[in-house]
């Protein structure tokens, strides 16, 4: 297992993560058509830009293929004072779930956080996805829950955060 930097060449298998695992991780949160119609494509797409804006994106590759990724940088809200960083999205393959990746992912992402300057994180998760558990294992504490609509459905994310990067539970 190997994890590193993405590179633009990963948009495509970084992709193929991310829709794979939010049919397998959302189905039943989220409404089915949202996720019915989830493409490759678009999501290769998006993450090109993603990538080639030099976001901070660390990839785990098992024999050359993408199994996980982390996506993070500055907190977007600007909603949460004493938080200046954010982890966007951190997705594992389910067959690679529970074997230590998340943590993997995730030290990496911190360390180049901090290295920006940034000395807090906060990560906003369904209610209902039982992965909160891993943000609290890793010492994150529940800031706030908030509505949202999605696909046309209220539902309902909680916010972890931790106030202290050097903190995080790797």
């Amino acid at each position: 297992m190997n994890i590193r930097k993405a590179t633009l060449k990963d948009a495509a298998g970084i992709a193929k993560v991310q829709v794979d695992t939010w049919k397998t991780t959302y189905r039943g949160m989220v409404p089915d058509d949202y996720l019915d119609h989830m493409s490759y494509e678009r999501r290769e797409e998006m993450w090109g830009k993603i990538i080639g804006e030099g976001q901070v994106v660390y990839v785990a590759e098992d024999q050359g293929e993408i199994v996980g990724f982390a996506n993070g940088g500055e907190e977007r809200s600007n909603k949460y004072s004493g938080y200046d960083g954010e982890l966007f999205a951190i997705y594992i393959l389910e067959s690679y779930q529970r074997q230590g990746l998340g943590k993997k992912l995730m030290a990496p992402l911190v360390e180049e956080l901090k290295g920006k300057g940034l000395t807090s994180m906060i990560v906003c998760v369904l209610e209902k996805n039982d992965s909160k558990r891993f943000y609290e294992v890793l010492g994150a504490e529940k800031v706030d829950t908030v509505k949202i609509n999605f696909g046309g459905r209220d539902l309902k994310e909680a916010v972890y955060g931790w106030k202290d990067l050097e903190q995080v539970q790797l």
